[in-house]
């Protein structure tokens, strides 16, 4: 994981919020979700050590949105010139090559995708996930970590909308960690258990909305990969226009519940909100 990845969901939305505010006090909202989503592609475009010589991330990403802002401003005071022409730059800000193999096409070629037709298959990967989430909740490290396979891996998707960690994170050891720092300090997100791609995932829910979609993987009875979806683009499924209903119980936060046919977003709302009942 690079070591200038956000240590937690929290921490991500801050940020991401903190940009979004600098872009709309001068642009409207699609404009300013253009000039956020520049930024971050600027931030990608540097490899590892760039990015880690960069003092605090959030200063770096806050110049560069301002000097975008400024260059948007120039610009429109001559000609009116869209914000998807920074794009024209990419020759500055080439992507890095991903490395051969890629890692995540590597899983999938080791792990072929378990048949979850099979009831008994589908029980013993829902029972997993239920155990996983309960230590994500309590926050336990060592109880992740000896749920994790030994080569597991966690790929987290930002969609260059927040700034999520570039490369998958291997091995129990760095995964546990890895879901621990995402998590954050109390207070936690709401973990809960809903379907995800049609088998037993993870929600992570926060003020009334779901902020991240997480599909487990599992195989002979270990978690064998974390699939962290963090694109808010790709999160707006889950805010309450379309049902995700747990497999069959519901969240790990206690007393809550997700009725059948009720939606994610619902669900962490409802999270919440029990969270916060004396």
């Amino acid at each position: 994981m690079s070591t200038a990845a956000p240590t937690s969901v929290a921490e991500m939305l801050d940020e991401r919020r903190h940009l979004l505010e600098i872009a709309t006090w001068l642009f409207d909202a699609a404009a300013a979700d253009r000039i956020l989503q520049e930024t971050y592609r600027r931030w990608y475009a540097l490899d590892d050590a760039e990015r880690a010589r960069i003092g605090p991330p959030r200063a770096w990403l806050t110049r560069v949105a301002g000097g975008i802002c400024l260059d948007r401003l120039s610009s429109t005071a001559s000609a009116e010139t869209p914000v998807d022409d920074y794009a024209a730059d990419v020759e500055a800000y080439p992507p890095r090559p991903r490395p051969d193999p890629d890692p995540v096409t590597e899983w999938l070629r080791l792990n072929p995708t378990q048949d979850h037709g099979d009831p008994d298959v589908a029980a013993r990967h829902d029972e997993v996930v239920r155990r996983f989430a309960a230590a994500c909740v309590t926050g336990d490290t060592a109880a992740m970590r000896a749920m994790l396979a030994a080569d597991a891996i966690v790929v987290s998707d930002g969609g260059g909308k927040v700034r999520a960690a570039v490369e998958p994170t291997h091995g129990a050891e760095a995964v546990a960690r890895f879901v621990k720092d995402l998590l954050g300090d109390p207070p936690h997100p709401v973990v809960s258990v809903a379907s995800v791609n049609g088998r037993a995932g993870l929600l992570l829910g926060a003020e009334g909305r779901v902020v991240a979609v997480v599909g487990v993987s599992v195989a002979e009875g270990d978690v064998t990969a974390v699939w962290i979806m963090l694109n808010p683009d790709k999160l707006r499924g889950w805010q309450g226009g379309r049902p995700h209903p747990a497999p069959d119980r519901a969240p790990v936060a206690p007393g809550v519940s997700i009725p059948s046919g009720a939606s994610a977003g619902a669900a962490a709302s409802a999270a919440s909100e029990e969270r916060a009942t004396p």
